[in-house]
C-alpha cells in the first residue's frame, strides 16, 4: 500500500494467474478508481466497503481477459465510468456501452487525484501504464524483473522495445512500479532497481531484445523473476566484459 497526501493505492492478488488488482482511493472525495477488475470481485467490493470507498471509474491496462472479467459484476454493484485508450478499444473490439477513450497523455481527474494515462504499447496495441503520483500501475507492459510477453494476438516485440525505453529514460528513478501479476521475488520496485536488474531494460539493440523477448527468456528463466545483472541476460557475460563476482 502506497501513500501521498491525495491518495492510497491499496492491492490485491486475486485468480490462477496471481493478478493484482488495485484500487486508487482519493482521500478527499471518497472516490474510488478499480484497475483492471478480474476474477473475485467480491473481495474488491468488500476492500471498497471497509476503507469507505465509493467506486466511480474502472480503468483498464488492457483487454485480456484475465483483467477484465470482473468488469460487469463492479458495474452491477456501482455506476462507475469505464476507461481504456481508443487503440485498446479498437483492438478488443466488444460492443462497450459508452466507456471513455483516452490517447496517452490524457489525465483522468479522480477527485482531487489526477491519474495520467501513458500509452505503453507491445503487450497490446493499446496497453496503457496508470501514473498517480510517485507510483506507476504497469499493467502487462512491465513486470518486476520482467515484461509482459509479445506473442499473443495484439503483441509487438518492436513496440515493446520502444516502449520500455521510453518508460526507462522518460520517467523518475524513484518511480515505484506496480505490475499486473505477482511473478517476482517482491511485489512492487523501484524504476531504479529495473533498470538495473530488468533484462528487459539492458538492451541497446533492438534485434537483441527482440531475441531474448520472443526466442529465449521464456525458455530459460521461470518465475519468481529475481535481477540480472546487465550483461547476463543470455546466461553468461557478452564478450569483453567482465562480470566477476566479488
Amino acid at each position: 500500500m502506497s501513500h501521498t497526501q491525495a491518495f492510497t493505492l491499496h492491492a490485491l492478488e486475486l485468480g490462477p494467474m496471481e493478478n493484482f488488482i488495485y484500487l486508487i482511493h482519493d482521500q478527499a472525495s471518497g472516490r474510488a478508481a478499480v484497475v483492471d477488475p478480474a476474477w473475485d470481485v467480491p473481495q474488491v467490493l468488500a476492500l471498497a466497503r471497509r476503507k469507505g470507498m465509493r467506486i466511480t471509474d474502472i480503468l483498464l491496462t488492457h483487454s485480456h481477459h484475465d483483467h477484465i472479467n470482473g468488469i460487469e459484476a463492479v458495474l452491477e454493484k456501482h455506476d462507475a465510468r469505464l476507461h481504456l485508450l481508443r487503440e485498446e478499444a479498437r483492438f478488443w473490439g466488444h460492443g462497450l456501452d459508452l466507456p471513455t477513450l483516452h490517447h496517452g497523455g490524457d489525465v483522468i481527474e479522480l477527485g482531487a487525484t489526477p491519474v495520467s494515462v501513458l500509452h505503453t504499447p507491445g503487450h497490446t496495441p493499446g496497453s496503457a501504464c496508470y501514473r498517480v503520483g510517485d507510483d506507476l500501475i504497469t499493467g502487462d507492459t512491465l513486470f518486476v524483473f520482467g515484461c509482459g510477453r509479445c506473442d499473443l494476438r495484439g503483441g509487438d516485440p518492436e513496440r515493446m522495445y520502444a516502449t520500455l525505453k521510453d518508460l526507462a529514460e522518460r520517467l523518475p528513478s524513484a518511480t515505484v512500479i506496480h505490475p499486473g501479476h505477482n511473478y517476482a521475488e517482491q511485489s512492487t520496485s523501484t524504476l531504479e532497481e529495473q533498470i538495473a536488474g530488468n533484462p528487459f531494460l539492458h538492451f541497446e539493440d533492438r534485434d537483441r531484445f527482440i531475441q531474448y523477448r520472443m526466442q529465449y527468456h521464456d525458455r530459460h528463466r521461470d518465475a519468481p523473476y529475481g535481477p540480472v545483472r546487465k550483461g547476463e541476460e543470455f546466461g553468461q557475460p557478452a564478450p569483453g566484459e567482465d562480470h566477476a563476482r566479488s
